[in-house]
């Protein structure tokens, strides 16, 4: 259906009315996910005009559900939303980076993963600091996983107006995300797990693992860095940084992962073809 601009047909607006809720169930679902001063009312007001938009276009010819399709572009504009106010303030990335910075320098010297402890120690901050940036940090993450909570992570789902290069890229940034997640240490696997998927709070994963809080967060933030450099290796690998001790253990360990990664996505089932998308030629 396809109304005029400055016009709504009745069939248009009922989409709308009986769609209301959808927005105010994506909205609280992002809000999980974002440090506490996000705007809900921005987000909400991008999600109805998304969700307007969507009733405009909607043709129900192309056999799917309104609320799929709504919920795809609902999504999208949240996210572009997020990503235009650019949520992870100036001050967040600014501590950020010296976070990164002290703890690649107390790996070096250490030959271990140093804890948040050791770290807000090495920058005199208290550990509620550390452990409050990496929470911020890894919500801003979690924005690229978003994918998983729904289960997109077994069912690809893209823009229905999207194009066979943009399905099948989207297609394969899924894949090899399935691949990254499995193949993470047990530990590791478990915290992405409970914590992005599940939604759990850190405090019972924590009991769960017998650790504390600050371990789990410390354990999420290495795990979003594992899963990043991963896919980057397969998909873009000039936003990968070089290991700061080539050939070291760390570094050995870590293509080792990267090459279960690749393994495993292998042997994933291929993604189902595209409306549209040309044939493969095996004999190329």
């Amino acid at each position: 259906m396809t109304d005029h601009p400055g016009t709504l047909s009745e069939a248009t607006d009922e989409l709308i009315t009986v769609n209301i809720p959808l927005v105010g169930h994506i909205v609280r679902e992002t809000m999980g996910r974002v440090p506490s001063h996000v705007d809900r009312d921005d987000l909400t007001s991008a999600g109805l005009a998304a969700l307007v938009q969507a009733a405009r276009s909607f043709d129900a010819e192309r056999g799917v559900p309104f609320g799929r399709y709504a919920a795809t572009r609902i999504r999208g504009a949240i996210l572009d939303e997020l990503r235009a106010v650019d949520w992870a303030s100036r001050s967040v990335r600014r501590r950020a980076r010296q976070l990164d910075e002290t703890r690649n320098r107390l790996a070096a010297s250490l030959g271990r993963i140093p804890s948040a402890a050791e770290v807000a120690s090495a920058l005199g901050i208290s550990l509620e600091e550390v452990i409050g940036n990496d929470d911020d940090l890894a919500r801003a993450q979690v924005l690229s996983l978003d994918v998983a909570v729904e289960g997109a992570l077994h069912e690809p789902a893209t823009d229905p107006t999207a194009g066979p290069a943009a399905q099948l890229e989207h297609a394969e940034r899924l894949s090899y995300l399935r691949a990254a997640i499995s193949e993470l240490p047990e530990r590791l696997r478990t915290v992405v797990e409970e914590y992005f998927i599940h939604e759990r709070p850190m405090a019972q994963i924590a009991a769960q693992l017998d650790v504390s809080e600050s371990r789990i967060s410390q354990l999420r933030a290495q795990a979003l860095v594992l899963l990043r450099d991963a896919l980057n290796t397969h998909l873009d690998p000039d936003l990968v940084p070089a290991h700061r001790r080539p050939g070291g253990c760390a570094d050995r360990r870590r293509e080792t992962y990267f090459a279960a990664v690749a393994s495993r996505q292998a042997t994933l089932s291929t993604p189902p073809r595209p409306r549209g998308a040309a044939p493969i030629d095996a004999t190329a």
